[in-house]
């Protein structure tokens, strides 16, 4: 593939962005020893070269229709070439002004940003509000100007609320129940089966969701990708073939712990509560163990052997079954492995016929729902609100705050 690189970009310290800064760039999550979100995308990467200052060569070691989709992942930022990874010195319409881990970042006008009509503020600040009740308080007082991530038990009251917005928007977010299929009970696909059918998905999405999603089929991809198995049996709640499937592994009624924290997502907690009412009407016992907020992603996920999670998907099938699925795949949270999985997401990635592409995706994603270890009772809509001063919120179906972009696209009328 070759990539031509605008022009006359230049970064926050005033050097012209070129070839060189994005090979440079791109190179940090390739490697044995990088730990970026990113690495296994990168992994098909076997070549990246500058052609000139303005153009850059990218060899794969097979067809990937999707490479201009991969590069927009969010870890693929562009720095100039040999620069501090802390420095946060970009192309974007806000310089960083004051950083502070975890807590804020603060971020003044880019007077040479490149693109029309984007960056209208002169200032921004983006705070970290963990709790809720906190977020929805400091928008109802006016210390935010926009908030991310609503609780569902509260969009119809804040929706009542002077001056306020609700932004929705249905996309790729999910919130799966996760097992870990290389530790028992979890590696007997009929034991996965038998959980996968106590849970009632409908009444999940009601109660936590308030409706604000939908209900999910044990496989990652929204019923919006061009690549949704739509043909595909939806799963319902079934205590009868619960209890054959768990029988058929050898269950004997003992507890199954599952991991919960509303650190993974708002609900979070009655979700796994739900779920337990669900598999007890199967004669299964779920132990809903409360896990500290703090440290979740690092003591729990990817570390328990069933707990809740929360992916924001991505904007291609491919991406988020290559992130997630793949057998080497560094974020493979559910540690299910499938060669034949692998061999064929690998052919649909280099197919362009749309409609064997359907058909490979389509099998992917019954390979997922049948034989892997992900629950997936619901899809979440992102849910946003946003002071009726704050202009120009456009929606995405990729994350919260329009797709992550809200500083960059709206502005502040009145």
């Amino acid at each position: 593939w070759k990539f031509n690189i605008r022009k006359g970009v230049t970064f926050h310290d005033g050097k012209e962005l070129t070839a060189e800064d994005v090979v440079w760039s791109l190179n940090l999550h390739r490697g044995e020893n990088t730990e970026s979100g990113a690495a296994g995308y990168m992994t098909s990467v076997t070549d990246l070269k500058a052609d000139g200052s303005h153009a850059v060569i990218i060899t794969l070691d097979s067809g990937n229709a999707d490479l201009p989709y991969l590069l927009t992942d969010y870890h693929l930022l562009i720095m100039p070439k040999d620069s501090e990874l802390t420095a946060g010195i970009g192309t974007g319409p806000y310089k960083i002004t004051e950083y502070d881990p975890g807590v804020r970042v603060f971020g003044e006008l880019n007077e040479n940003y490149f693109k029309p009509g984007r960056g209208n503020c002169a200032t921004v600040e983006l705070v970290a509000i963990n709790d809720p009740a906190a977020r929805t308080a400091a928008l109802q007082t006016g210390q935010i100007n926009v908030m991310e991530r609503v609780d569902p038990k509260t969009v119809e009251l804040l929706s009542r609320a002077p001056g306020v917005a609700i932004h929705r928007a249905a996309g790729g977010g999910h919130y799966p129940l996760l097992m870990r299929c290389d530790t028992a009970p979890f590696d007997n696909v009929d034991f996965r089966l038998g959980l996968k059918y106590a849970a009632d998905r409908a009444d999940i999405v009601d109660k936590v969701l308030r409706g604000l999603g939908k209900v999910g089929n044990d496989h990652p991809i929204p019923s919006g990708d061009p690549f949704f198995a739509k043909n595909l049996e939806q799963r319902v709640y079934d205590p009868d073939k619960a209890k054959f499937h768990m029988k058929k592994a050898g269950y004997g009624g003992e507890a199954i712990p599952l991991s919960t924290s509303d650190a993974a997502f708002s609900g979070a907690v009655d979700t796994a509560v739900l779920y337990q009412q669900h598999a007890a009407k199967a004669g299964i016992t779920i132990d809903v163990i409360r896990e500290p907020s703090d440290g979740y992603w690092n003591d729990v996920w990817m570390k328990k052997p069933f707990s809740v999670s929360y992916w924001g998907g991505r904007p291609t099938a491919d991406l988020m079954l290559t992130v997630a699925y793949k057998s080497d795949a560094a974020w493979n949270d559910t540690f299910w492995r499938r060669p034949d999985f692998d061999k064929i997401l690998l052919e649909a990635r280099a197919e362009l016929d749309p409609a064997k592409r359907t058909e490979m995706y389509a099998e992917l994603q019954s390979m997922i729902r049948d034989d892997g270890g992900a629950l997936i009772p619901m899809f979440n809509d992102f849910v946003d609100a946003a002071t009726e001063q704050v202009k120009n919120f456009e929606l995405s179906p990729q994350y919260g705050l329009a797709g992550m972009r809200a500083p960059e696209r709206v502005w502040m009328e009145g």
